[in-house]
């Protein structure tokens, strides 16, 4: 543990000293603060507009059954052992942020101009993070197109360096995904989208790290 301490922290100490990767880590910093105060009115207005319901086969054939529990535990440990992961290498953090924060630039966009009302028998996804910070005192059922949960977990699974961590996150993604449309808490047209925006904002953060090189 000593030994990866000092190992975290003189990775650290080297990007910090450069000038370059301290103004990626800014703006990157700053672009996540701006998206969290965004995205709480985002939702809260989609979840006001009427929008339109597909006929979803997958959905049609599948019991709805709740298990936010299940979700939300996988999620937040992949996310920590993820954050683990990434922390070891701030370029690879860098990139992963983002990323994130592209990947939340298309899903704004998808989600203004893709208005869905939530699934026939949806099974409200508890999440207990949200659940303290809120939206407002609404629950949100209508960001659907792309799956947020979904895209998220495509992104680790891309940007970790650890492979057998890659492998089981890989497995988690896939989980995840069947997780949620058994609880018809998405179309399955927002999950199979998901990891393509997710990639693609992958490629486009990777394109942005190589013309800025720190290191």
């Amino acid at each position: 543990m000593a030994l990866w301490s000092t190992s975290l922290r003189h990775s650290w100490n080297i990007a910090l000293r450069n000038a370059t990767f301290r103004f990626r880590f800014s703006v990157t910093i700053i672009a996540l603060i701006l998206l969290a105060i965004f995205i709480p009115y985002l939702f809260n207005y989609i979840q006001q507009r009427s929008g339109y319901v597909l006929h979803d086969p997958l959905l049609h054939i599948m019991t709805p059954q709740d298990f936010s529990w299940i979700t939300f535990t996988m999620i937040y440990v992949s996310l920590l052992a993820g954050l683990i992961d990434l922390c070891q290498k701030p370029d690879q953090l860098i990139l992963a942020l983002q990323a994130y924060c592209i990947m939340n630039f298309f899903r704004i966009i998808s989600l203004l101009l893709v208005p869905l009302e939530e699934p026939i028998a949806i099974l409200v996804l508890r999440d207990p993070f949200v659940a303290m910070v809120g939206y407002g005192g609404n629950v949100i059922t209508k960001d659907l197109f792309f799956s947020g949960h979904v895209g998220t977990m495509t992104l680790l699974v891309l940007v970790v360096t650890n492979r057998r961590l890659k492998r089981i996150l890989f497995g988690t993604t896939i989980l995840i995904a069947a997780l949620l449309l058994v609880q018809h808490v998405h179309y399955t047209i927002d999950v199979l989208f998901a990891p393509i925006f997710s990639y693609v904002s992958f490629r486009l953060s990777r394109l942005f790290s190589d013309k800025f090189a720190w290191a």
